[in-house]
């Protein structure tokens, strides 16, 4: 646990930074709470009576004093193009992990390209995408392949019940469109190709209880980057249901709203991962609810494990390389049920 350990969050008053300095308390750490908004950091503050450093990324000094004794430092706020790289280099001042949230895919080839030899030379680790999309993707995809240490495909399904985006991710939205212009991404033949056709839409076999569901194929998020940068598997693709698509796409889709004690929304989502090698093919499945509150476990999670030293590499690495993968899925329960799949090398690593 965190023994009181201090952790700066910043961008610690959006939504998901919310249920990340709530999760950081259950375990044990102290948030410092941090962020471009003063005001909107007071006001969390008086809600949760902790302390707060406002810092702006335009302000090398402010971020210095947001990040001064703590013992790492979760980067919550998008959009990532803009906040990402003064945050890393304000952590590799201080000599701190840095984790991230980010779904964009550009803002996280920027730090592999940016940061990778800097960080390796120094000892530090960086973890981008240490979230939904990104992180528990690249974990499961990890997982499933068990002992393989190539694959020729995989494929990565999300069945989400709905899409309520929140401001960050309109925002983050925006800026990616912005520098892809008209063009969308996929990761095939071992690279990232730039295309500016339709992506096609086909039906996805969910297992029960979602079934046969019609998704937008190569519906591409943050895992074509974490995934091949350190498994050998030259096709990586991303699916997405069509309705949390079409809501993720309309203007006027509101926002999360919280059902339960935990301000988590009724969003359910269930993520089948499938990798194959020849005729061999194994799977991974875990189900949940509410895309940016598991976000929370799933960061929290790599910073307990960063900090005591269960790790396996250091530099910009992904959580399926730096983490032991079926352990750390493990360690969700109770925010994600994993479904043992017919699949030798994932389920001998995930006995029920």
């Amino acid at each position: 646990m965190g023994s009181g350990q201090t952790v700066a969050v910043f961008g610690a008053y959006g939504h998901t930074g919310r249920f990340v300095v709530a999760e950081l308390r259950e375990r044990g750490f102290l948030p410092v709470l941090s962020g471009r908004d003063a005001d909107k950091l007071k006001a969390l503050a008086y809600e949760t009576d902790l302390g707060i450093r406002p810092a702006s990324v335009d302000d090398p000094v402010s971020l210095d004093r947001a990040l001064a004794g703590a013992a790492a430092v979760i980067n919550c706020a998008g959009p990532f193009a803009t906040t990402a790289a003064p945050v890393i280099e304000a952590a590799l001042r201080a000599g701190i992990p840095y984790l991230d949230v980010a779904a964009e895919i550009e803002a996280n080839i920027d730090t592999f390209a940016h940061f990778t030899d800097r960080a390796r030379d120094a000892g530090a680790v960086i973890v981008p995408a240490m979230a939904f999309f990104g992180g528990f993707g690249d974990l499961l995809t990890t997982a499933a392949m068990g002992d393989w240490t190539a694959a020729d495909e995989a494929h990565i399904a999300y069945g989400l019940s709905s899409w309520h985006p929140t401001a960050g991710t309109r925002a983050a939205g925006t800026v990616s469109r912005q520098r892809r212009g008209s063009r969308r991404i996929r990761y095939s033949n071992g690279r990232l190709e730039h295309r500016h056709d339709a992506p096609p839409t086909l039906e996805w076999p969910f297992p029960a209880p979602i079934g046969p569901r019609t998704v937008i194929g190569e519906f591409t998020m943050a895992d074509v980057v974490t995934v091949p940068s350190h498994l050998s598997i030259p096709e990586v693709r991303t699916y997405m249901t069509v309705e949390a698509a079409r809501d993720i796409a309309a203007p006027d889709t509101p926002t999360p709203a919280a059902v339960d004690e935990r301000g988590r929304s009724a969003q359910t989502f269930l993520v089948d991962v499938v990798v194959r090698s020849g005729d061999a093919e194994r799977r991974a499945v875990a189900r949940g609810q509410d895309i940016y509150a598991v976000t929370a476990p799933l960061v929290v999670e790599a910073v307990d494990r960063i900090l005591t030293g269960r790790t396996h590499a250091v530099g910009v690495v992904s959580a399926g390389e730096i983490f032991d993968a079926p352990d750390f899925l493990r360690a969700l329960s109770p925010h994600i049920t994993l479904d043992r799949p017919e699949s030798p090398g994932f389920s001998a690593r995930l006995p029920e």
